[in-house]
């Protein structure tokens, strides 16, 4: 398969995300995670940090105006092409090279984060509990006592 590599990243946000806009009004956001190393220590019986790693990302358009909204410390789950960038060194004078992520797809992740719903508490949202249950009559059909014919 030709084309750049393919990653799938989840991590937590360094900082707010940076949202800018091209001179055409393309939405650009930029932003770093975060993803930590952590083992178990079967020794302690503790987890210990064994390093990070943090990816610079980029998103585009509509859903960068979306991810603009998250805040720093939110975990995102990425997925996108990862690129190799080049630049020179202003002090040295030395090649520098980095990769970043340019984010095809981003999501909140819910694995430490409860999420919030518009749907109805199922303790107090008027509900039976039952969600098949119906207090009207029936007459005729699977529910009936009565042969359909």
């Amino acid at each position: 398969m030709a084309g750049l590599p393919e990653i799938t990243m989840a991590g937590t946000l360094t900082a707010d995300p940076e949202m800018r806009f091209t001179p055409a009004g393309a939405g650009v956001c930029s932003f770093t995670l975060a993803a930590n190393d952590r083992r178990f220590d079967k020794d302690s019986g503790e987890w210990r940090d064994a390093g990070a790693t943090f990816m610079r990302c980029t998103v585009w358009r509509r859903q960068a105006e979306n991810v603009a909204d998250c805040r720093k410390g939110d975990r995102l789950l990425v997925t996108g092409e990862l690129r190799q960038s080049e630049w020179e060194d202003k002090n040295t004078g030395e090649k520098r090279y980095g990769f970043d992520v340019q984010v095809r797809e981003a999501a909140l992740s819910m694995l430490f984060h409860p999420a919030t719903s518009a749907r109805p508490d199922r303790t107090t949202g008027g509900s039976t509990g039952d969600a098949w249950a119906s207090s009207a009559p029936t007459t005729g059909g699977p529910a009936s006592d009565a042969p359909p014919f």
